[in-house]
Protein backbone atom coordinates (compact mmCIF):
# COMPACT_ATOMS: atom_id res chain seq x y z
CA UNK A 1 0.00 0.00 0.00
CA UNK A 2 3.04 2.25 0.33
CA UNK A 3 4.22 4.50 -2.47
CA UNK A 4 7.51 4.62 -4.30
CA UNK A 5 10.09 6.80 -2.51
CA UNK A 6 10.37 9.17 -5.45
CA UNK A 7 6.85 10.47 -4.72
CA UNK A 8 6.13 12.91 -1.90
CA UNK A 9 4.36 11.59 1.20
CA UNK A 10 2.06 14.15 2.86
CA UNK A 11 1.07 14.19 6.49
CA UNK A 12 -2.51 13.27 7.35
CA UNK A 13 -3.16 16.93 8.12
CA UNK A 14 -1.86 18.07 4.73
CA UNK A 15 -3.94 15.45 2.94
CA UNK A 16 -7.05 16.35 4.97
CA UNK A 17 -6.68 20.00 3.99
CA UNK A 18 -6.50 18.99 0.31
CA UNK A 19 -9.58 16.75 0.55
CA UNK A 20 -11.50 19.62 2.14
CA UNK A 21 -10.35 21.99 -0.60
CA UNK A 22 -11.38 19.55 -3.34
CA UNK A 23 -14.75 18.96 -1.65
CA UNK A 24 -15.47 22.68 -1.70
CA UNK A 25 -14.28 23.21 -5.29
CA UNK A 26 -15.68 20.05 -6.91
CA UNK A 27 -18.29 21.70 -9.15
CA UNK A 28 -19.02 20.62 -12.69
CA UNK A 29 -19.66 16.88 -12.63
CA UNK A 30 -17.33 13.85 -12.68
CA UNK A 31 -15.18 14.85 -15.68
CA UNK A 32 -14.22 18.17 -14.07
CA UNK A 33 -13.78 16.53 -10.65
CA UNK A 34 -11.45 13.84 -12.00
CA UNK A 35 -9.41 16.52 -13.79
CA UNK A 36 -9.18 18.46 -10.50
CA UNK A 37 -7.98 15.36 -8.64
CA UNK A 38 -5.37 14.67 -11.33
CA UNK A 39 -4.05 18.20 -11.19
CA UNK A 40 -3.78 18.26 -7.40
CA UNK A 41 -2.51 14.71 -6.80
CA UNK A 42 -0.27 14.07 -9.80
CA UNK A 43 0.76 17.37 -11.36
CA UNK A 44 0.92 19.81 -8.42
CA UNK A 45 1.77 17.71 -5.37
CA UNK A 46 3.36 14.56 -6.82
CA UNK A 47 1.53 12.37 -4.30
CA UNK A 48 0.56 9.73 -6.89
CA UNK A 49 2.24 8.65 -10.12
CA UNK A 50 0.46 8.89 -13.45
CA UNK A 51 0.12 5.09 -13.66
CA UNK A 52 -1.23 4.83 -10.12
CA UNK A 53 -3.84 7.47 -10.87
CA UNK A 54 -4.92 5.95 -14.20
CA UNK A 55 -5.09 2.40 -12.82
CA UNK A 56 -7.24 3.65 -9.95
CA UNK A 57 -9.47 5.58 -12.36
CA UNK A 58 -9.99 2.47 -14.50
CA UNK A 59 -10.88 0.49 -11.39
CA UNK A 60 -13.38 3.11 -10.22
CA UNK A 61 -15.02 3.09 -13.66
CA UNK A 62 -15.72 -0.61 -13.07
CA UNK A 63 -17.75 0.19 -9.97
CA UNK A 64 -21.32 1.33 -9.47
CA UNK A 65 -21.63 4.75 -7.92
CA UNK A 66 -19.81 8.10 -8.25
CA UNK A 67 -16.39 7.41 -9.75
CA UNK A 68 -14.82 10.75 -8.75
CA UNK A 69 -15.71 10.27 -5.07
CA UNK A 70 -14.42 6.71 -5.20
CA UNK A 71 -11.19 7.86 -6.84
CA UNK A 72 -10.66 10.38 -4.03
CA UNK A 73 -11.35 7.64 -1.47
CA UNK A 74 -8.79 5.37 -3.14
CA UNK A 75 -6.18 8.14 -3.14
CA UNK A 76 -6.79 8.75 0.56
CA UNK A 77 -6.51 5.00 1.23
CA UNK A 78 -3.25 4.73 -0.70
CA UNK A 79 -1.72 7.64 1.22
CA UNK A 80 -2.99 6.93 4.76
CA UNK A 81 -4.88 3.65 4.82
CA UNK A 82 -8.52 3.25 5.83
CA UNK A 83 -8.61 6.46 7.91
CA UNK A 84 -7.22 8.44 4.99
CA UNK A 85 -9.79 6.91 2.64
CA UNK A 86 -12.64 7.74 5.00
CA UNK A 87 -11.52 11.35 5.36
CA UNK A 88 -11.06 11.80 1.61
CA UNK A 89 -14.42 10.24 0.72
CA UNK A 90 -16.42 12.06 3.40
CA UNK A 91 -14.92 15.47 2.67
CA UNK A 92 -15.62 14.97 -1.03
CA UNK A 93 -19.32 14.43 -0.27
CA UNK A 94 -20.24 16.43 2.85
CA UNK A 95 -19.95 20.04 1.57
CA UNK A 96 -22.31 19.33 -1.32
CA UNK A 97 -24.62 17.25 0.89
CA UNK A 98 -25.04 20.15 3.33
CA UNK A 99 -25.87 22.53 0.47
CA UNK A 100 -28.30 20.09 -1.16
CA UNK A 101 -30.03 19.53 2.20
CA UNK A 102 -30.60 23.27 2.59
CA UNK A 103 -31.76 23.67 -1.00
CA UNK A 104 -34.09 20.66 -0.78
CA UNK A 105 -35.68 22.04 2.39
CA UNK A 106 -36.15 25.46 0.78
CA UNK A 107 -37.56 23.89 -2.36
CA UNK A 108 -39.95 21.65 -0.43
CA UNK A 109 -41.27 24.53 1.67
CA UNK A 110 -41.16 27.42 -0.81
CA UNK A 111 -40.93 25.65 -4.17
CA UNK A 112 -44.34 26.80 -5.33
CA UNK A 113 -43.63 30.53 -4.93
CA UNK A 114 -43.25 32.50 -8.18
CA UNK A 115 -39.55 33.35 -7.77
CA UNK A 116 -38.58 29.66 -7.73
CA UNK A 117 -40.73 28.91 -10.75
CA UNK A 118 -39.22 31.85 -12.66
CA UNK A 119 -35.63 30.69 -12.31
CA UNK A 120 -36.24 26.95 -12.63
CA UNK A 121 -37.98 27.46 -15.96
CA UNK A 122 -34.65 28.33 -17.56
CA UNK A 123 -32.65 25.79 -15.57
CA UNK A 124 -34.71 22.92 -16.98
CA UNK A 125 -33.82 23.78 -20.59
CA UNK A 126 -30.11 24.05 -19.72
CA UNK A 127 -30.17 20.73 -17.87
CA UNK A 128 -31.43 19.01 -21.01
CA UNK A 129 -28.41 20.32 -22.95
CA UNK A 130 -26.05 19.11 -20.20
CA UNK A 131 -27.55 15.63 -20.30
CA UNK A 132 -27.20 15.55 -24.09
CA UNK A 133 -23.56 16.64 -23.79
CA UNK A 134 -22.94 13.73 -21.41
CA UNK A 135 -24.62 11.38 -23.87
CA UNK A 136 -22.33 12.48 -26.72
CA UNK A 137 -19.21 12.21 -24.57
CA UNK A 138 -19.98 8.71 -23.37
CA UNK A 139 -21.08 7.53 -26.81
CA UNK A 140 -17.80 8.78 -28.31
CA UNK A 141 -15.83 6.73 -25.77
CA UNK A 142 -18.04 3.63 -25.65
CA UNK A 143 -19.30 2.82 -29.16
CA UNK A 144 -16.44 1.52 -31.28
CA UNK A 145 -17.81 -1.66 -32.86
CA UNK A 146 -21.19 -2.87 -34.22
CA UNK A 147 -21.70 -4.96 -31.08
CA UNK A 148 -21.51 -1.79 -28.99
CA UNK A 149 -24.14 -0.02 -31.10
CA UNK A 150 -26.38 -3.09 -30.91
CA UNK A 151 -26.13 -3.21 -27.11
CA UNK A 152 -26.87 0.52 -26.84
CA UNK A 153 -29.88 0.22 -29.16
CA UNK A 154 -31.34 -2.75 -27.29
CA UNK A 155 -30.83 -0.96 -23.96
CA UNK A 156 -32.66 2.13 -25.24
CA UNK A 157 -35.64 0.17 -26.59
CA UNK A 158 -35.77 -1.93 -23.41
CA UNK A 159 -36.04 1.00 -21.02
CA UNK A 160 -37.90 3.59 -23.15
CA UNK A 161 -40.48 1.44 -24.92
CA UNK A 162 -40.64 -1.72 -22.76
CA UNK A 163 -40.03 -0.20 -19.28
CA UNK A 164 -37.59 -2.99 -18.41
CA UNK A 165 -35.96 -2.13 -15.06
CA UNK A 166 -32.48 -0.63 -15.23
CA UNK A 167 -30.85 -3.37 -13.04
CA UNK A 168 -32.07 -6.02 -15.48
CA UNK A 169 -30.51 -4.13 -18.39
CA UNK A 170 -27.19 -3.81 -16.54
CA UNK A 171 -27.14 -7.50 -15.59
CA UNK A 172 -28.02 -8.68 -19.09
CA UNK A 173 -25.37 -6.43 -20.64
CA UNK A 174 -22.72 -7.64 -18.19
CA UNK A 175 -23.50 -11.30 -18.94
CA UNK A 176 -23.34 -10.67 -22.68
CA UNK A 177 -20.05 -8.81 -22.39
CA UNK A 178 -18.60 -11.50 -20.11
CA UNK A 179 -19.48 -14.27 -22.55
CA UNK A 180 -18.93 -12.57 -25.91
CA UNK A 181 -16.67 -9.53 -25.69
CA UNK A 182 -14.21 -10.95 -23.15
CA UNK A 183 -13.21 -13.80 -25.46
CA UNK A 184 -11.19 -11.52 -27.73
CA UNK A 185 -9.03 -10.06 -24.95
CA UNK A 186 -5.75 -11.39 -23.58
CA UNK A 187 -4.86 -11.83 -19.92
CA UNK A 188 -1.64 -10.49 -18.45
CA UNK A 189 0.13 -12.25 -15.53
CA UNK A 190 -0.40 -10.51 -12.18
CA UNK A 191 1.42 -10.97 -8.87
CA UNK A 192 -1.05 -12.03 -6.13
CA UNK A 193 1.29 -12.90 -3.26
CA UNK A 194 0.63 -9.65 -1.37
CA UNK A 195 -3.14 -10.19 -1.23
CA UNK A 196 -4.96 -11.68 1.76
CA UNK A 197 -8.30 -13.45 1.37
CA UNK A 198 -8.84 -13.28 5.15
CA UNK A 199 -8.40 -9.49 5.28
CA UNK A 200 -10.63 -9.11 2.24
CA UNK A 201 -13.36 -11.17 3.92
CA UNK A 202 -13.10 -9.11 7.10
CA UNK A 203 -13.37 -5.86 5.13
CA UNK A 204 -16.46 -7.08 3.30
CA UNK A 205 -18.15 -8.23 6.52
CA UNK A 206 -17.43 -5.00 8.41
CA UNK A 207 -18.73 -2.71 5.68
CA UNK A 208 -21.75 -4.87 4.92
CA UNK A 209 -22.75 -4.58 8.58
CA UNK A 210 -22.17 -0.81 8.56
CA UNK A 211 -24.29 -0.51 5.42
CA UNK A 212 -27.19 -2.83 6.24
CA UNK A 213 -27.50 -2.82 10.04
CA UNK A 214 -29.16 0.64 10.15
CA UNK A 215 -31.68 -0.51 7.53
CA UNK A 216 -32.51 -3.56 9.63
CA UNK A 217 -32.88 -1.20 12.61
CA UNK A 218 -35.45 0.88 10.75
CA UNK A 219 -37.60 -2.21 10.28
CA UNK A 220 -36.99 -3.56 13.78
CA UNK A 221 -37.91 -0.34 15.55
CA UNK A 222 -40.96 0.44 13.45
CA UNK A 223 -39.73 3.39 11.42
CA UNK A 224 -42.19 4.97 8.96
CA UNK A 225 -42.70 2.80 5.92
CA UNK A 226 -41.44 5.53 3.58
CA UNK A 227 -37.96 5.36 5.18
CA UNK A 228 -37.82 1.58 4.81
CA UNK A 229 -38.95 1.90 1.20
CA UNK A 230 -36.34 4.59 0.50
CA UNK A 231 -33.59 2.54 2.13
CA UNK A 232 -34.45 -0.56 0.13
CA UNK A 233 -34.75 1.25 -3.21
CA UNK A 234 -31.56 3.28 -2.95
CA UNK A 235 -29.58 0.30 -1.65
CA UNK A 236 -30.46 -1.50 -4.88
CA UNK A 237 -29.57 1.66 -6.79
CA UNK A 238 -26.12 1.69 -5.15
CA UNK A 239 -25.42 -1.80 -6.51
CA UNK A 240 -26.55 -1.39 -10.11
CA UNK A 241 -25.80 2.24 -11.03
CA UNK A 242 -22.90 1.73 -13.41
CA UNK A 243 -22.31 4.67 -15.71
CA UNK A 244 -22.56 7.58 -13.29
CA UNK A 245 -25.29 9.94 -12.20
CA UNK A 246 -26.99 10.32 -15.59
CA UNK A 247 -27.63 6.58 -15.66
CA UNK A 248 -28.96 6.87 -12.10
CA UNK A 249 -31.41 9.51 -13.25
CA UNK A 250 -32.84 7.22 -15.87
CA UNK A 251 -33.61 4.66 -13.17
CA UNK A 252 -35.01 7.37 -10.86
CA UNK A 253 -37.22 8.76 -13.60
CA UNK A 254 -38.67 5.32 -14.19
CA UNK A 255 -39.27 4.29 -10.58
CA UNK A 256 -39.17 7.28 -8.21
CA UNK A 257 -41.47 9.26 -10.52
CA UNK A 258 -43.51 6.52 -12.17
CA UNK A 259 -43.68 3.56 -9.78
CA UNK A 260 -43.43 5.21 -6.34
CA UNK A 261 -44.81 8.68 -7.10
CA UNK A 262 -42.31 10.32 -4.74
CA UNK A 263 -42.01 13.40 -6.98
CA UNK A 264 -43.19 14.68 -10.34
CA UNK A 265 -41.26 14.79 -13.61
CA UNK A 266 -40.71 18.60 -13.38
CA UNK A 267 -39.44 18.17 -9.82
CA UNK A 268 -37.00 15.53 -11.09
CA UNK A 269 -35.61 18.01 -13.60
CA UNK A 270 -35.36 20.67 -10.87
CA UNK A 271 -33.45 18.18 -8.70
CA UNK A 272 -30.81 17.72 -11.37
CA UNK A 273 -30.55 21.47 -11.88
CA UNK A 274 -29.81 21.94 -8.17
CA UNK A 275 -27.27 19.13 -8.12
CA UNK A 276 -25.49 20.57 -11.17
CA UNK A 277 -24.94 23.92 -9.39
CA UNK A 278 -23.51 22.54 -6.13
CA UNK A 279 -20.14 20.95 -5.25
CA UNK A 280 -19.73 17.22 -4.79
CA UNK A 281 -20.90 14.17 -6.73
CA UNK A 282 -23.80 14.70 -9.10
CA UNK A 283 -25.37 11.60 -7.55
CA UNK A 284 -26.35 13.85 -4.62
CA UNK A 285 -29.47 14.38 -6.71
CA UNK A 286 -30.70 11.21 -4.96
CA UNK A 287 -30.54 13.04 -1.63
CA UNK A 288 -32.95 15.64 -3.00
CA UNK A 289 -35.33 12.87 -4.09
CA UNK A 290 -35.16 11.24 -0.65
CA UNK A 291 -35.92 14.57 1.03
CA UNK A 292 -38.96 15.28 -1.12
CA UNK A 293 -40.27 11.73 -0.69
CA UNK A 294 -40.09 12.00 3.10
CA UNK A 295 -41.36 15.58 3.17
CA UNK A 296 -44.47 14.77 1.16
CA UNK A 297 -45.18 11.78 3.41
CA UNK A 298 -44.68 13.43 6.79
CA UNK A 299 -43.23 16.92 6.76
CA UNK A 300 -39.82 18.44 7.33
CA UNK A 301 -38.40 15.96 9.87
CA UNK A 302 -39.34 12.97 7.79
CA UNK A 303 -37.83 14.76 4.80
CA UNK A 304 -34.55 15.19 6.67
CA UNK A 305 -34.66 11.54 7.72
CA UNK A 306 -35.31 10.42 4.15
CA UNK A 307 -32.33 12.44 2.89
CA UNK A 308 -30.05 10.96 5.58
CA UNK A 309 -31.12 7.42 4.73
CA UNK A 310 -30.39 8.08 1.05
CA UNK A 311 -26.94 9.49 1.84
CA UNK A 312 -26.12 6.46 4.00
CA UNK A 313 -27.13 3.77 1.52
CA UNK A 314 -25.65 5.66 -1.44
CA UNK A 315 -22.15 6.35 -0.11
CA UNK A 316 -21.42 3.62 2.44
CA UNK A 317 -21.32 1.03 -0.41
CA UNK A 318 -18.66 3.21 -2.09
CA UNK A 319 -16.36 2.64 0.87
CA UNK A 320 -17.15 -1.08 0.71
CA UNK A 321 -16.17 -1.27 -2.96
CA UNK A 322 -12.95 0.72 -2.54
CA UNK A 323 -11.62 -0.79 0.67
CA UNK A 324 -12.36 -4.29 -0.61
CA UNK A 325 -11.09 -3.91 -4.14
CA UNK A 326 -8.20 -1.45 -3.87
CA UNK A 327 -5.53 -4.14 -3.21
CA UNK A 328 -6.72 -6.03 -6.31
CA UNK A 329 -6.56 -3.17 -8.83
CA UNK A 330 -3.80 -4.66 -10.99
CA UNK A 331 -5.41 -8.10 -11.04
CA UNK A 332 -8.86 -6.75 -11.93
CA UNK A 333 -7.53 -4.58 -14.75
CA UNK A 334 -5.97 -7.65 -16.41
CA UNK A 335 -9.07 -9.89 -16.41
CA UNK A 336 -10.47 -10.12 -19.96
CA UNK A 337 -13.92 -11.34 -18.88
CA UNK A 338 -14.36 -8.45 -16.46
CA UNK A 339 -13.13 -6.02 -19.11
CA UNK A 340 -15.69 -7.45 -21.56
CA UNK A 341 -18.51 -7.09 -19.03
CA UNK A 342 -17.55 -3.48 -18.33
CA UNK A 343 -17.38 -2.74 -22.06
CA UNK A 344 -20.92 -4.03 -22.58
CA UNK A 345 -22.28 -2.16 -19.55
CA UNK A 346 -20.73 1.08 -20.80
CA UNK A 347 -22.36 0.59 -24.22
CA UNK A 348 -25.73 -0.07 -22.58
CA UNK A 349 -25.36 3.14 -20.56
CA UNK A 350 -25.40 5.09 -23.84
CA UNK A 351 -28.88 3.72 -24.59
CA UNK A 352 -30.03 4.43 -21.05
CA UNK A 353 -28.88 8.06 -21.19
CA UNK A 354 -30.52 8.48 -24.61
CA UNK A 355 -33.74 7.39 -22.89
CA UNK A 356 -33.15 10.02 -20.20
CA UNK A 357 -32.53 12.72 -22.82
CA UNK A 358 -35.80 12.01 -24.61
CA UNK A 359 -37.72 11.75 -21.33
CA UNK A 360 -36.38 15.11 -20.19
CA UNK A 361 -37.01 16.70 -23.59
CA UNK A 362 -40.66 15.70 -23.56
CA UNK A 363 -41.19 17.15 -20.09
CA UNK A 364 -39.28 20.36 -20.84
CA UNK A 365 -40.79 21.16 -24.24
CA UNK A 366 -44.41 20.12 -23.66
CA UNK A 367 -46.78 21.12 -20.87
CA UNK A 368 -49.07 18.11 -21.46
CA UNK A 369 -47.90 14.53 -21.98
CA UNK A 370 -49.94 11.35 -21.85
CA UNK A 371 -48.60 7.89 -21.08
CA UNK A 372 -50.16 5.07 -23.09
CA UNK A 373 -49.78 1.31 -22.67
CA UNK A 374 -50.09 -0.84 -25.78
CA UNK A 375 -49.51 -4.40 -24.66
CA UNK A 376 -45.88 -4.55 -23.49
CA UNK A 377 -45.13 -1.16 -25.07
CA UNK A 378 -44.93 2.12 -23.16
CA UNK A 379 -45.62 5.17 -25.34
CA UNK A 380 -45.24 8.83 -24.35
CA UNK A 381 -47.52 11.10 -26.40
CA UNK A 382 -47.07 14.86 -26.08
CA UNK A 383 -49.93 17.24 -26.83
CA UNK A 384 -48.44 19.19 -29.74
CA UNK A 385 -50.46 22.32 -28.98
CA UNK A 386 -48.81 22.49 -25.53
CA UNK A 387 -45.33 23.05 -27.02
CA UNK A 388 -43.34 25.51 -24.87
CA UNK A 389 -41.75 27.87 -27.41
CA UNK A 390 -39.77 29.76 -24.76
CA UNK A 391 -38.30 26.52 -23.41
CA UNK A 392 -37.29 25.57 -26.96
CA UNK A 393 -35.56 28.94 -27.36
CA UNK A 394 -33.75 28.61 -24.03
CA UNK A 395 -32.62 25.15 -25.05
CA UNK A 396 -31.18 26.57 -28.28
CA UNK A 397 -29.33 29.32 -26.37
CA UNK A 398 -27.94 26.79 -23.88
CA UNK A 399 -26.83 24.54 -26.74
CA UNK A 400 -24.88 27.42 -28.32
CA UNK A 401 -23.26 28.26 -24.97
CA UNK A 402 -22.35 24.61 -24.43
CA UNK A 403 -21.22 23.33 -27.81
CA UNK A 404 -20.04 26.50 -29.58
CA UNK A 405 -18.81 28.86 -26.85
CA UNK A 406 -17.69 25.99 -24.56
CA UNK A 407 -19.01 27.61 -21.39
CA UNK A 408 -18.87 25.80 -18.05
CA UNK A 409 -21.92 24.15 -16.51
CA UNK A 410 -22.57 26.72 -13.77
CA UNK A 411 -22.36 29.70 -16.17
CA UNK A 412 -24.77 27.96 -18.55
CA UNK A 413 -27.28 27.15 -15.80
CA UNK A 414 -27.18 30.65 -14.31
CA UNK A 415 -27.46 32.32 -17.72
CA UNK A 416 -30.41 30.19 -18.76
CA UNK A 417 -32.11 30.77 -15.40
CA UNK A 418 -31.73 34.56 -15.63
CA UNK A 419 -32.83 34.72 -19.29
CA UNK A 420 -35.84 32.50 -18.58
CA UNK A 421 -36.85 34.59 -15.57
CA UNK A 422 -36.43 37.82 -17.54
CA UNK A 423 -38.58 36.62 -20.43
CA UNK A 424 -41.38 35.61 -18.09
CA UNK A 425 -41.22 38.83 -16.05
CA UNK A 426 -41.02 41.33 -18.90
CA UNK A 427 -43.19 39.61 -21.46
CA UNK A 428 -45.63 37.78 -19.20
CA UNK A 429 -44.75 34.39 -20.73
Amino acid sequence: MGKSHKYDTPTLGEATYLWWKIGILSFGGPAVQIALLHRELVETRNWLSESQFLNALSFCMLLPGPEAMQLATYAGWRLHGTLGGLIAGLLFVLPGAVVIMALAASYAIYGDVPIFALFFYGVKAAVLVIVMQALLRIAHKALFFPFHWLIAGIAFVSIFFLSIPFPVIVLASAIFGWLMLGKSKTQQPTELAHLSARKTGQTILIWMVIWLAPLAGLTLFGAPEILIEIGRFFSILAIVTFGGAYAVLAYLAQDAVGAFGWLSAPEMVDALGLAETTPGPLILVTQFVGFLAGFKDGGIWLGLSGAIVVLWVTFIPCFLWIFTGAPYIEWISNQPRIAGALEAITAAIVGVILNLSLWFALHVFFAEIELHKLGPLTLWQPELTSLEGVALGLFAISAVLTFYLKWGIIRILLSSAVIGAGLQLFFGL
